[in-house]
């Protein structure tokens, strides 16, 4: 019997994979908190699947998201990075890609790990919501807001409400996965 999953992710193969075996999955590991604020950064004015047709491109292009490594970037490693294909080219994203891995680096200083800063705005407790469409679900959330305030206070950059609620999402700290949709329920067992 086919999976029953949620109706923006059933258009192309790429996005069924990344639905069925990423999206709200709980994520406890700085690299892949720091993968993911690459990646929603770049998505800015264009589609997911825009980005997952070069998350390859991306993985080699900054070291296999190593925040310590993007942190050391210097001005011949941006000029390389907007001359690679396999990403977007956008000199304000991976300037700010660079910058997020510095400030990641602080929060990692202050807090032991990004992955115990954020998950702190939840209290450690996923927010699991109940949407039975995806036209129910927000752009962005008071707890999205907040996130996004705090991370630009701290110099974050490319960090909007609504880049930080899709951040949310796909690291499993919101299930926003809709009620009919076989992953609601995994991802809740997960819990």
């Amino acid at each position: 019997m086919a999976l029953k999953r949620c109706p923006w992710s059933t258009s192309s193969e790429l996005l069924i994979r990344y639905h069925d075996a990423e999206w709200g999955v709980p994520v406890h590991d700085d690299r892949k908190h720091f993968e993911f604020l690459v990646l929603e950064s770049a998505q800015a004015g264009l589609s997911w699947l825009t980005i997952l047709k070069r998350r390859d491109g991306y993985r080699r292009a900054y070291d296999g998201f190593d925040p310590e490594i993007v942190a050391a970037y210097n001005e011949k490693k941006m000029e390389e990075l907007l001359r690679d294909t396999g990403i977007i080219r956008n000199r304000r994203k991976i300037e700010a890609s660079i910058v997020n891995a510095r400030k990641l680096l602080e929060i990692r200083k202050s807090h032991g790990s990004f992955d115990a800063y954020i998950w702190g705005f939840v209290e450690n407790k996923p927010v699991v919501n109940r949407w039975k469409t995806i036209a129910e679900i927000p752009a962005k959330t008071a707890l999205s807001d907040a996130v996004a305030k705090d991370l630009k206070k701290r110099g974050f950059q490319f960090v909007g409400s609504t880049i930080i609620y899709s951040h949310l999402q796909a690291v499993g700290i919101v299930n926003d996965h809709v009620v009919s949709c076989d992953r609601y329920h995994e991802i809740n067992r997960l819990q």
